[in-house]
């Protein structure tokens, strides 16, 4: 199952609407509507919360393949950041 389907499985297991996510986890609906619905992903920071809100570790959030690409996305952040 992918990260996107995983956390909004989460939630409605919750019974959480996603307003109420986003306002646990201090973002905007619409950042908590990008992620469930695979547009965007969250960052290591929010990665953290999900996994303690939820009991679930990131391993677990995120498929190998999508934790490789998150990983890749991190790396190149920090090196493009640094050369700036």
């Amino acid at each position: 199952m992918k990260f996107n389907e995983k956390l909004k499985e989460l939630r409605k297991k919750k019974n959480l609407t996603q307003e109420e996510l986003a306002e646990k986890l201090f973002v905007t609906r619409t950042a908590v509507s990008k992620w469930e619905s695979g547009k965007g992903y969250p960052s290591i920071e929010r990665l953290k919360e999900l996994s303690i809100f939820y009991e679930i570790s990131i391993d677990d959030l995120l498929s190998n393949e999508e934790l490789i690409d998150y990983s890749i996305k991190i790396v190149r952040n920090e090196r493009d950041n640094s050369s700036s």
